[in-house]
């Protein structure tokens, strides 16, 4: 059975799909496919074709209808008759099993969906032990109801019990049965010792995290690629990766940071991003405890970002799912010196939305009411930081009374 974890990056072409439904409009579909083509950049794809269908949902069958696919397919055979071959087709959500099967049948291409793409990446992307396992278990959580696709190519052979071995003879399904239950069972053994493994490695951040002292923990939370790394850098004064294309964080980093000689504890977390795939969520809840755990949640949003509104929005309803929702937090805005608008012209009638607001305009909306807790920042250029650097310790401060209330005597000896 070859084993489900990618190494490297190959650079191959790419063809992307999506839909575009009651619940999705063509805005948020170009949206979604310009995420989906990063992340097939960020795993070393290039991406030279996009097609769409305008659809009441995905078909049960081949997620698009006939006619797209046929007109896929028609694509793929003309850039090869032109020898410029297409490596793969990635859809923009997570294909069923039958799905697969039947959109490989027509395309004759490698089918990714967005959550395999994303799990790729991870395997990428992983370093150390505790990531590398997470991974693998997501990988095979999301493989294992897939199997029986992976089986197709023993129709072909010939066998079995039954007589004359023609194609569709019951004797003909037994090896393929046979080497698909042994598949599975070789793989639920696996995913039971990597749940142990995980297990163990979780009891002993448990323990990690205990012997820490009294400190308030903070927690760098946001969606991918919006600069909590850098972040993270600047004010730890630390050399944390950070990169610009997508999942350049995944194992918890955690480092003891001291503003004006007050110590706290700073993690920077793996980024969330929209269709978050369950079995991702569900294999990196040791990593994620760290957010479950801190006392402050600083949430870093690329405003420069033309669809940052969404992204707050993914990443609370992660924060949500994880039991954070009501956890002390702040905003903090990055790449200030990155945002861009256009001005809306003085004879256009249409209402202002938000790409016609400067900088100064977006901050005296729903933003100003936050006060403190929303500040607007560039790590990369070091604006505003000074200021993150107060507000954090005057939070911290606040965070710490309250928390070992007899310990406010350190305070004094702090700010003397």
């Amino acid at each position: 059975m070859k084993e489900f974890v990618i190494t490297e990056a190959q650079t191959e072409t790419a063809v992307l799909v999506g839909l575009i439904t009651p619940e999705q409009d063509e805005r948020k579909t170009t949206e979604y496919l310009d995420e989906l083509e990063f992340l097939a950049t960020t795993a070393g794809a290039v991406t030279v074709k996009r097609f769409t269908q305008r659809v009441g949902g995905p078909n049960q069958v081949t997620y698009v209808g006939k006619g797209k696919l046929d007109e896929i397919r028609a694509y793929i055979v003309a850039e090869e008759d032109a020898d410029r071959e297409v490596g793969m087709v990635i859809f923009d959500d997570e294909l069923s099993a039958k799905q697969l099967r039947n959109i490989e049948q027509v395309l004759k291409v490698k089918i990714l969906d967005r959550t395999s793409l994303i799990l790729d990446i991870f395997a990428m992307r992983a370093q150390t032990s505790n990531a590398k396992t997470q991974v693998e278990l997501a990988q095979y959580r999301y493989m294992l109801p897939r199997l029986q696709r992976l089986w197709t190519h023993l129709e072909r052979q010939g066998g079995g019990s039954g007589s004359g071995g023609g194609k569709g003879s019951v004797g003909l399904r037994g090896p393929g049965e046979t080497q698909l239950e042994m598949d599975r069972r070789i793989i639920l053994n696996r995913m039971s010792l990597l749940k142990q493994r995980l297990a163990d490695i979780d009891r002993q951040k448990s323990t990690q995290r205990g012997n820490r002292g009294r400190m308030i923990r903070v927690a760098l939370v946001g969606y991918t690629n919006v600069g909590k790394s850098t972040l993270m850098n600047l004010l730890s004064k630390s050399e944390v990766f950070a990169e610009n294309k997508l999942f350049a964080t995944l194992d918890t980093t955690v480092r003891k940071v001291i503003i004006d000689n007050l110590p706290f504890l700073l993690s920077d977390t793996v980024g969330f991003i929209r269709k978050l795939p369950t079995d991702l969520i569900e294999s990196f809840k040791s990593t994620l405890d760290e957010v479950r755990e801190a006392d402050l949640l600083v949430h870093v949003v690329d405003i420069s970002h033309p669809d940052f509104e969404e992204q707050i929005k993914v990443v609370d309803k992660t924060l949500s799912d994880l039991s954070c929702a009501d956890k002390p937090s702040m905003l903090v805005f990055n790449k200030v010196d990155a945002y861009t608008f256009t001005p809306k012209d003085p004879d256009d009638l249409t209402p202002v939305s938000r790409e016609n607001l400067s900088l100064a305009d977006l901050q005296q909306t729903w933003m100003a009411r936050m006060g403190e807790d929303c500040l607007f920042i560039s790590a990369r250029e070091k604006t505003n930081c000074e200021q993150l650097r107060q507000v954090l310790y005057d939070r911290v401060r606040q965070l710490h009374v309250q928390k070992y209330p007899y310990n406010d005597f350190l305070f004094q000896h702090y700010d003397e």
